[in-house]
């Protein structure tokens, strides 16, 4: 096994029941941190403790955190801190921070001085004897938008920016001479000068006129500005990378296992061009395995505190568009010395671990490492290579050959432990939209998903475990990736709806993650199956990073992390270098109480980051889809109901990957039910109905961009 750290015990000396006597005892609230300090007497060498008792408080909605240094009883509060979550229709719902709440209505007099994503709290009113309840109060507490993405309207006495995001409900009025050089109808960013109020909208400045509307090659301009990411790297930060040394010079390589003589490669997807992983395997006497899975070491170049750290930390995460990346680490690093390029000596930290013939792990050993890798394939050429073994790459490259049969061997075990576990393997396809030379939209197809994709999945899932496993035995904090079960309400909506189709599900107290997969495994094949897949996916809790590690729910693994990708996950990097204090004997007390303060925030603003790559992924995708479909409006395909709603049919082409909506009042004329649990849509006269899974036939009727909206009418 790994070597083994020190164990050391820190816990605050300031008792949590002083804080909250504090509380219980100050009518007047919320409390500053200053009149907390100053109250309970503690002087300035004891801050960082009450910083992070009040954080521990926080959590554990003892407390509530109203902004950076005001907190709170909830209860003599009589607050919900959340986020405004707003509906084009003019109305919202608050989410509360406290996982724990149910969402709540917003009605529309309440959303009209807030905005998408605002955080609030919101005051509830109190009931008092022979009086209505006294109205609840809304109080902003940070504002999600400085700058707003729209189309530039020009008016009489002012002009307008309409915003982008049809959540963002009020047009921001833009006063004569405040437009700059914008013209109607294009393409702006807008900053924000003055918020709405519950009498009038947002004001603000043209800031920069992106272009015309329907120009695919603004879609990532608009993405990088709508999501407000970061694009150019800071002046100062690529200086510092540029001083980073090409090479690997043998003074580095001082405490390192020296692996070079095993056969590494790396296996990404064609585009790729910077590779975080490496792979080696042996079969060993008694059909054992080894197994080598190698991460460039980014933490031996991003030091913690330094400019790069702190502009990888901002980012978060990397984001893929169709056209470009925006990377967490300027490419110097990302595609240069960090990548682990063939035929190019690169630092790593490596998991080893040994399986027996049945996919059980026995032996884990993770240390830093030098590699070589001797090959850079892709997914493509390995699935060629393992279903057509071809005699010419055999003759060329034996070795990778012969590695590869291992390595597909190995997989299949590991897959058939995990799903023997209960892990649930969702089998969603992925869009993935083909350019031409141009940056045109050539198509949209399904992205596949192989034996190559599932090798490499498997070995990076036992690597992220492997490591998770150690840390939670070293006692060690550490940066978790958390996913909780499903709540029961969820659950039981989706029993509903599969009892409906036919199939038998356990009751929300008897759910355990092997009881998805069962069902999965059931409708594989079937018309159903894309929509139990999402479904299910939707009744799912989104998977976060946590200092805690309650499991993962989803893999039905006890301990799980990111280890894998320090490349483009930031979350990564900090496992990497909370493992190298272990390994090196410097978990000490006050090295272990630095992680414990710094891992909350560090979880928190990681989860924001990746839920902000992800939407801005995914709205790309769905504003090509709308482009590529332009200039198709009346053509006729064939496809099948994805999604049943009170308003109409979602139906997917078969020959694209691309969604579309029948309204209603494109349905055969009729008086229509909708019967939620079945997720159907009845005539009430001619009987007619329409049920998740339907093979149908439409015609394209439009393709609005704005909306990122496709209409179908139905062909009969």
């Amino acid at each position: 096994m790994a070597k083994r750290s020190r164990r050391n015990k820190s816990s605050p000396s300031l008792p949590a029941s002083d804080v909250l006597s504090l509380f219980q005892n100050r009518k007047e609230q919320p409390l500053s941190f200053q009149e907390i300090a100053r109250d309970l007497e503690v002087d300035s060498d004891r801050r960082r403790e009450l910083r992070q008792l009040l954080r521990q408080l926080a959590e554990e909605r003892k407390i509530v955190k109203l902004d950076r240094r005001h907190y709170s009883l909830p209860q003599r509060a009589n607050l919900i801190v959340g986020r405004v979550q707003a509906h084009r229709d003019g109305y919202g719902f608050l989410i509360p921070e406290n996982p724990e709440l149910p969402d709540l209505f917003l009605n529309r007099s309440e959303v009209r001085s807030l905005m998408h994503q605002d955080r609030v709290a919101l005051h509830l009113g109190k009931k008092e004897r022979g009086r209505k309840r006294v109205p609840r109060v809304l109080e902003v507490l940070e504002r999600a938008h400085r700058k707003v993405v729209g189309r530039f309207e020009a008016g009489k006495k002012f002009d307008l920016v309409i915003p982008d995001d049809p959540r963002l409900l009020q047009p921001i009025r833009i006063p004569k001479r405040a437009g700059g050089d914008a013209g109607d109808h294009q393409i702006v960013v807008a900053e924000i000068r003055r918020y709405p109020t519950a009498g009038e909208g947002p004001e603000g400045r043209v800031l920069k006129v992106l272009g015309d509307p329907g120009d695919p090659g603004l879609d990532t301009e608009i993405m990088i500005h709508k999501y407000d990411l970061p694009d150019d790297f800071p002046p100062a930060v690529l200086e510092e990378a540029a001083a980073v040394p090409r090479r690997i010079t043998s003074e580095v390589l001082a405490g390192r296992k020296d692996l070079r003589r095993l056969n590494f490669f790396t296996i990404d997807g064609e585009s790729a061009r910077d590779f975080d992983d490496a792979v080696a395997v042996s079969r060993r006497q008694g059909g054992h395995y080894n197994l080598w899975v190698s991460i460039a070491d980014v933490g031996h170049y991003v030091r913690e505190k330094s400019g790069l750290d702190n502009e990888a930390f901002r980012r978060g995460t990397s984001v893929y568009f169709p056209e470009r990346a925006l990377p967490m680490l300027p490419p110097r690093l990302s595609n240069g010395i960090c990548s682990l390029n063939p035929d190019e000596d690169r630092l790593c930290m490596t998991v080893e671990m040994e399986f027996d013939g049945q996919g059980r792990i026995r032996n884990v050993h993770l240390f830093p490492s030098v590699i070589c890798s001797r090959a850079r394939l892709t997914y493509t050429l390995v699935k060629e290579i393992l279903q057509e073994a071809s005699p010419e790459f055999a003759a060329r490259r034996p070795e990778v050959l012969k590695d590869l049969q291992v390595m597909e061997e190995l997989c299949r075990l590991l897959r058939a432990r995990r799903m023997e576990r209960g892990s649930i393997d969702f089998d969603l396809p992925e869009p993935e939209v083909v350019l031409d030379l141009f940056g045109r939209i050539e198509e949209i197809i399904r992205a596949e998903r192989n034996i190559a994709h599932q090798l490499i999945e498997e070995f990076m899932i036992a690597a992220n475990e492997a490591v998770a496993r150690f840390l939670s035995q070293e006692k060690a904090p550490s940066l978790n990736r958390v996913h909780e079960a499903p709540d029961e309400k969820s659950v039981e909506a989706f029993r509903e709806f599969v009892a409906e189709l036919g199939y038998r599900f356990p009751p929300p107290d008897k759910i355990r993650p092997h009881s998805f997969q069962r069902l999965l495994d059931q409708v594989r094949a079937k018309p159903e199956e894309k929509s139990v897949n999402y479904l299910l996916l939707r009744s799912m809790k989104q998977a976060r990073y946590s200092e805690k590690a309650p499991g993962h729910f989803a893999l039905a693994a006890a301990h799980y992390l990111h280890f894998t990708s320090p490349i483009r996950r930031y979350p990564d990097l900090v496992v990497h270098r909370i493992v190298k204090d272990v390994l090196r004997d410097r978990m000490v007390a006050k090295r272990r109480q630095r992680w414990q303060e710094r891992l909350p925030a560090i979880a928190e603003h990681s989860s924001q980051r990746e839920r902000v790559a992800m939407e801005a992924e995914r709205e790309i995708v769905e504003r090509k889809k709308v482009q590529f479909m332009r200039d198709k409006v009346g053509e006729e395909y064939n496809g099948y109901i994805s999604g049943v709603r009170p308003f109409g049919l979602f139906v997917e082409l078969e020959d694209f990957f691309i969604e579309g909506l029948i309204h209603l009042t494109r349905l055969p004329e009729d008086r229509y039910e909708y019967l939620e649990a079945r997720h159907v849509l009845i005539g009430t006269n001619r009987g007619k109905s329409f049920r998740l899974g339907d093979r149908v036939r439409v015609r394209v009727d439009a393709a609005n961009l704005e909306s990122r909206q496709i209409d179908f009418s139905l062909v009969q």
